[in-house]
C-alpha cells in the first residue's frame, strides 16, 4: 500500500469515528500542551528567581561579627567581636580560594541634602568591586574607583530612588549634596534593579561612597572603635571553591579575633550560595513534578488512541480478511496499524505544540511579576514531547496492529460488523 493509501484509509478510519478520534486526538494534543506550558512556568519562575537573586549579588558570602559562644585560647564565651578596617587585607593573604575579599561599612538614618530636596539616608562604603559583586548597573556617570579611594575623595553615586528624590527632575552628576553637612560630588547613578533580599536596605535607596571616605567621616559611634566595620563580602573563586572559601575566611578571622572557627555565633555567614543551591532545588523540583502532570496526561491520551486503534481493527475485519486472501501480508498489516496511529499521535502532538508555543508567546506579552521571567519553553520540552511522542505512537499501536496481523482470512471473512 503506498503512502497515498494509507494516509486515505487513515482519514477514512477517522471519519467513521469522528467523537471518539477527536477525544483521543484531543488527549494527545492536551498532554503536549501540558508538559510545555508546565515546563515553561517551571524555567520562567526559575530564571526569574535567578535573575532577582542576581540583583542582590553574585555567589556572595558576607560575614557578621558577633559574641562568641565557645571559649577559645583561654577568652570566655560571649566576647564581642568586631571586625577592623583592615581585616580583609589580612584574610586576604590567608584565603587563596576567594576571588573578592572587601570591607563594608554602613551608616543608616544620615542627613543628606541637596538644593532641591533633602532626606535622611543610608550611606555605605565599600572598594570598587563592590559594584560587581552587588550589582550596581550604571545608568549615568561613574562609580567611585581606586583612586577616589586611595585619596578618600568626597564622591557619590547615588541609588535610583535617592538620585529621583534628592534631583527631581534635574540631572544629579556633577551635582553635590551634603551628607551630615559634608558636601560630596555625585559622580554617578544607579540603575533601577530588582533584588530578593537585603541586610541593611534596598540598594535603590542607597548613596555609596568610597570606603575610606566613609570611615573618615562617618565610622561607628561609641561604644564601636573608630576603625570597627560592619561586615566582610567575600566571592569564592568559582562555585567548587565555594566551602573551601568559607573555611579558610573563618579560620582567619578566628586566628585574627581569637575565636574558634567552629563558633558559628562568633562570625555568622550569611551564605547566598548555598541559598540559591536550594531556591534551585525548589524551582527544579516544581518544573520536573508539573512536567511529570503532562506526562501522565499524554500517556493517558495514548491509551485512548489504542482503544480508537483497537476498535477500528474489530470493524475492518473483513477487510482485513479479504486483503490477507489476496496476498498482503502481517507485515503489511501491521505497517498499516502503525502508520495510522503514527500518523494521529504525530498530527495531534503538532497541534498540541504549536497551541503551547503561540500560548507562550501570548502570555510573555503582559506584565510579568518581579519574582517571574514569562513563560520560557525552549527546546528541551519540544525534544521531550517529541521523544514521548514517538513512545506514545509505538505502545499504543503496538497491540493494536498486533491483533490486525494475526487475524485468520478464513474467520475473517465469515465476519460481519456489529455481529
Amino acid at each position: 500500500m503506498s503512502f497515498r493509501d494509507l494516509a486515505a484509509d487513515t482519514l477514512r478510519t477517522l471519519a467513521a469515528h469522528k467523537r471518539r478520534a477527536a477525544l483521543s486526538m484531543f488527549g494527545i494534543a492536551w498532554g503536549i500542551v501540558s508538559i510545555t506550558l508546565l515546563a515553561a512556568a517551571g524555567e520562567g519562575l526559575r530564571e526569574g528567581q535567578r535573575r532577582n537573586a542576581e540583583g542582590f549579588g553574585r555567589d556572595i558570602l558576607i560575614f557578621m561579627a558577633g559574641r562568641t559562644s565557645l571559649q577559645a585560647g583561654g577568652a570566655r564565651a560571649g566576647r564581642r567581636i568586631r571586625f577592623q578596617d583592615t581585616d580583609h587585607l589580612w584574610v586576604r593573604e590567608q584565603a587563596p580560594s576567594c576571588a573578592h575579599i572587601m570591607p563594608e561599612l554602613g551608616r543608616s538614618g544620615l542627613p543628606v541634602r541637596s538644593r532641591y530636596n533633602s532626606a535622611s539616608l543610608t550611606v555605605t562604603g565599600s572598594l570598587p568591586a563592590f559594584a560587581w559583586i552587588r550589582n550596581l548597573p550604571v545608568v549615568e556617570g561613574r562609580l567611585y574607583n581606586d583612586e577616589d579611594v586611595r585619596a578618600a575623595r568626597r564622591v557619590a553615586f547615588l541609588g535610583t530612588d535617592v538620585a529621583r528624590q534628592l534631583f527631581p527632575g534635574q540631572p544629579p552628576v556633577g551635582e553635590t549634596v551634603h551628607i551630615a553637612g559634608l558636601p560630596y560630588v555625585v559622580v554617578g547613578v544607579m540603575q533601577r534593579k530588582t533584588q530578593n533580599s537585603s541586610y541593611d536596605g534596598w540598594d535603590v535607596s542607597k548613596i555609596f561612597v568610597p570606603f575610606t571616605a566613609i570611615v573618615r567621616d562617618f565610622p561607628e559611634p561609641p561604644p564601636s572603635g573608630p576603625h570597627d566595620i560592619d561586615r566582610l563580602l567575600v566571592t569564592p573563586r568559582s562555585l567548587d571553591h565555594h566551602e573551601a572559601c568559607k573555611a579558610e575566611v573563618l579560620r582567619a578571622l578566628g586566628r585574627r579575633h581569637g575565636f574558634d572557627p567552629a563558633d558559628r555565633e562568633a562570625a555568622f555567614v550569611w551564605d547566598t550560595v548555598e541559598n540559591a543551591k536550594r531556591i534551585r532545588q525548589i524551582t527544579d523540583g516544581m518544573k520536573y513534578f508539573l512536567a511529570s502532570v503532562g506526562v501522565v496526561t499524554l500517556l493517558l491520551g495514548g491509551i485512548s488512541v489504542m482503544n480508537v486503534m483497537l476498535v477500528a481493527a474489530r470493524e475492518r475485519t473483513r477487510e482485513i480478511g479479504i486483503r490477507k486472501a489476496v496476498g498482503a501480508t502481517s507485515g503489511a498489516i501491521l505497517r498499516q496499524f502503525f502508520f495510522e496511529t503514527s500518523l494521529i499521535v504525530f498530527a495531534s502532538g503538532a497541534l498540541g505544540l504549536s497551541a503551547a508555543y503561540g500560548l507562550c508567546a501570548a502570555i510573555n506579552r503582559l506584565p510579568m511579576p518581579e519574582f517571574f521571567a514569562g513563560m520560557l519553553p525552549g527546546r528541551a520540552p519540544a525534544l521531550v514531547s517529541l521523544a514521548l511522542l514517538g513512545t506514545v505512537a509505538v505502545l499504543s499501536s503496538l497491540y493494536p496492529a498486533h491483533e490486525a496481523a494475526s487475524v485468520d482470512p478464513v474467520e475473517a471473512l465469515r465476519f460481519e460488523a456489529g455481529g
